[in-house]
């Protein structure tokens, strides 16, 4: 048997109805949809959505609920993360990244205030929360910010 010789076996492989060619295919002329109506058209018929007129279910259902279009998305990291860090070390957006500690590299980076520090380290973040701020001052350490627009 070669490649040339491979066929589907007798009667798989049907012929298409070929509409719409003519009174003598038996398909012609209003090709099998019937006459007039809006699913005889071009194009016609309803989505699969429509609900025959009656209010839709994407309209009967109440809206609750605010969307903010001005929310600014951050990538956390809590001051007991920092605690990995070697005493009086600089820890830069790099660090972060590199100890896998922040995954989205893409938004800025945001400190907040959970878990404990023991030992002083200055970090270089977007933004942090007082209660981090405090809790880093009071284990010797610092907070730097960088603005939003420099990179990562």
């Amino acid at each position: 048997m070669r490649l040339g010789e491979l066929a589907p076996p007798r009667g798989a492989k049907k012929n298409t109805k070929r509409l719409g060619r003519g009174s003598g295919s038996g398909q012609g002329m209003t090709a099998g949809k019937g006459t007039k109506g809006q699913k005889s058209r071009s194009g016609g018929g309803t989505p699969p959505w429509f609900e025959g007129g009656q209010m839709p279910l994407q309209r009967r259902i109440p809206k609750r609920g605010f969307t903010n279009i001005f929310k600014q998305a951050f990538s956390v990291i809590n001051v007991g993360d920092l605690d990995r860090f070697p005493e009086g070390s600089q820890v830069a957006l790099t660090d972060l990244i590199a100890t896998g500690l922040l995954r989205k590299t893409h938004l800025p980076v945001k400190l907040l205030g959970g878990g404990e520090i023991t030992r002083p380290v200055t970090i270089v973040v977007h933004k942090a929360s007082a209660s981090a701020v405090q809790k880093m001052e009071a284990a010797g350490g610092k907070v730097e910010f960088i603005s939003a627009t420099e990179g990562n």
